[in-house]
């Protein structure tokens, strides 16, 4: 309890190595709330104080947290090509209207594998027109990889932006097979 007698919400974190780099993880008691691209030195600190403040705790490294461990087994898995879907309690605390119910339908309704284009979107939340109003959501999403707004791209073909950067974009969609493996 805080000193005005209220339950404090506790955050931990850790980072996880991926193909793409390393990926702050950070979850609630409620479930995973936070996925942070390119995780490391001051890019971490910064993702750690927005997080911080919107949340109204200071986040703990915990690595081992019970909260983390099956949400960094998962991401890992992923990675390696052994899982396809996330299976994760998610806490939608930093997201809300129109952009949360955008995200979960993403979450929900776009496969691994496949892609959808931004007023596609729109229209399966019943805002047809809504496609700039989509990529708002998608580059407010907190949890990109497990929500995977890299599955969505532009009705022209293009690959269309990413809050992680639109390499790491291509990476992602590489991973899932929708485009070939980068050569480097």
């Amino acid at each position: 309890m805080d000193s005005h007698g209220r339950y404090e919400q506790r955050v931990v974190w850790t980072v996880v190595d991926t193909g793409i780099g390393p990926l702050l993880l950070a979850a609630t008691p409620d479930g995973l709330v936070s996925v942070v691209f390119h995780a490391s030195g001051a890019t971490r600190g910064g993702a750690l104080d927005r997080l911080a403040a919107r949340l109204g705790t200071e986040p703990v490294e915990a690595p081992g947290s019970p909260l983390l461990t099956e949400a960094t087994r998962q991401v890992e898995a992923y990675f390696a090509g052994r899982r396809r879907d996330f299976d994760l309690p998610l806490d939608w605390s930093l997201t809300s209207g129109f952009n949360r119910e955008v995200l979960r339908e993403l979450a929900s309704g776009v496969p691994y594998g496949s892609v959808v284009g931004y007023g596609d979107l729109a229209g399966r939340v019943g805002r047809p027109g809504a496609a700039q109003a989509v990529g708002t959501a998608m580059g407010a999403n907190p949890l990109p990889v497990v929500v995977p707004c890299h599955r969505v791209v532009g009705s022209d073909g293009g690959i269309g932006g990413f809050g992680g950067g639109v390499e790491t974009k291509r990476q992602l969609l590489a991973v899932e097979g929708v485009l070939p493996a980068p050569l480097f």
